[in-house]
């Protein structure tokens, strides 16, 4: 029999080059005969199994028995060193197998050829052998064997010569195969540059491009006898039962999900505006999917599933089945009934029989068929069902987790477009995925204290607390974090709030009057606006901005207004606050619905609150929000300044201005020139204003600051719009500070405080002036 060291390789273009056959010394080998090619080959027992599980040709094994192949002889690796070989392709008529110490025999033959040229390792190795004839002697190896071989030029890359592996050893200063890091970045360097720049300088394809031939040359080896197919995992695989995987080329049905016209159907409708995958970065994991499922395993002999039914020793694998169940939701309170699992047709609501389920009752229900015939189940039945089905279908929304995108979300977009080919309005419509749950920022683990159940967390936190921590715990793909600690807080939040509003609410110090003022605006407008961005994110899924805004940001604006009401000495306003608790209820509704039915109860209202309408209001005064705002800064900058000042001062005073300096006037100027209604400022903007300051600006020290107004003022733009860049400021700076000036002097604890105007002001400092602009007033100590 012919006898052949196999070795494993990638690269079948580069077996030009071979200038020696590795093996490891220490190494267990054995000699397999395959039966398909009446020849043995020498490698490893690992392979050999995987090879025996495999086809030869059509659907002939490389042995006579799947999975078993007959070992003739073992032995270590260094009984095999020095053996004589024919490489296929290479130069020299006559190579040598020789000792290589970083063989991994969980990868591969066992058996590695040597192309020094290409291969980073392979070089070092043979140069190793060449260079230290004590090497040599301790594993046999003599010197014919060694030394006459040269490397062996095959392909040409740009930069890199006709020796790539040599050009990146002498690049990185490569000395010998410890260094493993610099060796692995040689590698995969000269492998990239290899496939996509080379070009072959050898052999019948000289001067072609080396991504065009390979599979050529793959194919010219097979089909002389050079080589042949062999398969294993990309890493190590074990299973559950602590086997290691191989792959097998074993009687399978495929969902032939490549198939153009298929693809490209759901691709067009994931892309469109008919569906909703309600994070950009699902979306991309989506279509990369659509593009990248080609054939898919659907079936196996094992385990729960349903029968296929063409050939029923096979059930559908659990990925593959249960793609379109949902379809069945719609009708199965029409078949099944409560407490039915086994179809008992007595409990049948309709009482129909799981027998007379034939195909076409399901495509008339389904598919829009004809009645079929020799039905046993009445037309008006299947009619009522097949209107319940178009009734709640499309699906809009399915929510699950985003380990399923890559096989069964998608799988059930594909099967969806294959039953419904003609119906694409019948198509799913939103799939929402999370990711893992962690617990308090790490994996749940008993071992760590952190596994919750979820009827023990209930009992803990309560229902309400433990959906606040759940919305609150992440809304993207990554793994969501539930805290305990926010569960707790939960706790007191909830139950500190309803307190507070039964009680103000119960309260007769309440105004009543029909004057609302500025904080009483204040306050319905930021309700107005957290209303409507708390209804949008819930829309898009996005639980926990929506609690930002439906909770965190609504106690927020309670908090400033109520502050604003007690040092003002002003009485809350009962309409108001009405409004503000009103609202409150209904936007923390959908994450805490016990709460908000006891509240809901307590304000005298009628009916759930879950089945509320969402609260209508005006649409966000953007003036009122900037006009707000504006106080709210110019509090915390005069906070920052009362808490730099010097003991001993004996003044303070607020001082505003309406009048921008010139360079302001300018910047301004241009801002407004390239700002757009619709989009905005430009995605070149900041660079844009920096070449219009180099050619504006006289005095190139003020560059800096030109810059740092224009990021400020561009911030203002996105926030509020286009009135944020006005040469006037659109609201009285005076008259809100006045209306709030006790508020302001309770807040800074300064009792005696004035507003004055910088234009009419006597003494201000140049330093203190330069602090002061439309929009920013300055606290002046002195």
């Amino acid at each position: 029999k012919k006898v052949f060291l196999v070795p494993a390789t990638l690269r079948p273009e580069t077996m030009y080059g071979q200038t020696n056959c590795f093996v490891l010394p220490d190494g267990d080998y054995g000699a397999y005969y395959v039966d398909a090619t009446d020849e043995v080959f020498i490698m490893s027992a690992r392979s050999a199994r995987g090879l025996s599980c495999q086809m030869y040709k059509g659907n002939d094994g490389y042995t006579k028995e799947f999975g078993k192949i007959d070992c003739l002889e073992t032995f270590k690796g260094d009984e095999l060193l020095g053996l004589p070989l024919k490489a296929p392709l290479a130069k020299y008529e006559k190579v040598y197998t020789l000792p290589l110490l970083t063989i991994s025999m969980s990868k591969g033959t066992g058996v590695v050829t040597s192309v020094p040229s290409d291969a980073p390792d392979d070089y070092v190795s043979l140069k190793a052998l060449q260079e230290k004839a004590d090497f040599r002697a301790k594993y046999g190896i003599t010197d014919e064997m060694v030394l006459p071989f040269e490397v062996v030029p095959i392909i040409s890359i740009e930069g890199y010569g006709e020796a790539s592996a040599v050009f990146m050893c002498g690049k990185l200063k490569i000395k010998s195969f410890n260094d493993k890091a610099k060796l692995e970045k040689a590698k995969d360097e000269t492998y990239l540059k290899g496939f996509t720049m080379g070009v072959m300088t050898i052999g019948p394809h000289k001067g072609k491009k080396v991504c065009d031939v390979k599979p050529v040359i793959k194919q010219e080896m097979i089909d002389a006898g050079q080589a042949c197919l062999y398969y294993e995992p990309e890493s190590r695989v074990v299973s559950r039962t602590n086997d290691e995987c191989v792959v097998a080329a074993t009687d399978q049905w495929y969902l032939a999900y490549g198939e153009e016209s298929w693809t490209e159907a759901v691709k067009k409708h994931v892309l469109s505006d008919s569906f909703d995958a309600y994070d950009p970065s699902a979306l991309g994991r989506y279509e990369y999917t659509i593009g990248w499922l080609q054939e898919w395993a659907c079936t196996r002999q094992f385990g729960l599933g349903t029968y296929l039914p063409w050939d029923p020793v096979w059930v559908i694998e659990s990925l593959s089945d249960s793609t379109i169940y949902m379809a069945y939701y719609t009708i199965a309170n029409h078949l099944q009934g409560a407490d039915n699992l086994n179809g008992d047709p007595s409990k049948s609501p309709d009482q129909i029989d799981p027998k007379d389920l034939s195909a076409g009752v399901f495509d008339y229900i389904y598919r829009n068929k004809p009645y079929p015939e020799g039905c046993k189940i009445p037309e008006e039945k299947l009619k009522s069902m097949r209107d319940e089905f178009r009734y709640w279908y499309p699906m809009t929304l399915r929510v699950s987790a985003k380990d399923l995108i890559p096989n069964h979300l998608t799988m059930a977009l594909f099967n969806h477009a294959a039953i419904w080919e003609e119906e694409p309005e019948l198509w799913p419509r939103g799939y929402y995925c999370n990711g893992h749950v962690l617990v308090d920022a790490e994996k749940m683990a008993k071992s760590k204290g952190n596994f919750l159940m979820m009827n023990d967390t209930v009992n803990k936190y309560s229902a309400d607390a433990t959906r606040f921590a759940c919305a609150d715990a992440g809304d993207s793909l990554d793994d969501a974090n539930f805290s305990r600690e926010t569960a707790d807080s939960a706790i007191v939040s909830l139950s500190n709030e309803e307190t507070w509003i039964t009680e103000t609410l119960a309260s007769s110090v309440l105004r009543t009057d029909g004057e609302f003022n500025f904080m009483d605006k204040v306050l319905i407008n930021e309700t107005n606006r957290l209303v409507v961005q708390c209804g949008e994110s819930f829309a898009k899924m996005q639980f926990r901005e929506g609690l930002q805004h439906g909770w965190f940001e609504m106690l927020l604006a309670r908090n400033e207004y109520r502050s604003w009401c007690q040092d003002s000495s002003v009485p809350i306003h009962k309409a108001v606050i009405t409004k503000w608790a009103e609202a409150l209820v209904i936007l923390i509704c959908p994450v805490c619905p016990h709460w908000s039915e006891m509240l809901w109860s307590k304000l005298g209202k009628e009916g759930f609150a879950v089945k509320a309408s969402w609260p209508v209001v005006d649409e966000e005064d953007k003036l009122l929000t900037r006009q707000a705002k504006f106080l709210r800064d110019a509090i915390k900058r005069f906070r920052g300044t009362a808490g730099k000042a010097r003991k001993g001062w004996t003044a303070a005073s607020l001082l505003v201005t309406n009048e921008y300096p010139q360079w302001k006037i300018d910047v301004l100027k241009f801002m407004q020139e390239q700002y757009s209604d619709d989009s905005g400022f430009p995605s070149t903007f900041m660079k844009d204003m920096k070449t219009w300051s180099g050619k504006n600006i006289t005095d190139k020290k003020m560059i800096k600051d030109v810059m740092q107004f224009g990021s400020f003022m561009k911030d203002e733009a996105n926030e509020v719009g286009r009135i944020a860049l006005d040469l006037d400021i659109p609201f009285d700076q005076y008259a809100i500070l006045e209306s709030s000036l006790t508020y302001v002097k309770a807040q800074l604890g300064i009792p005696d405080l004035d507003i004055l105007n910088l234009s009419t002001a006597e003494g201000v400092p140049d330093r203190v002036a330069e602090q002061v602009t439309p929009g920013k007033p300055h606290l002046w100590i002195r």
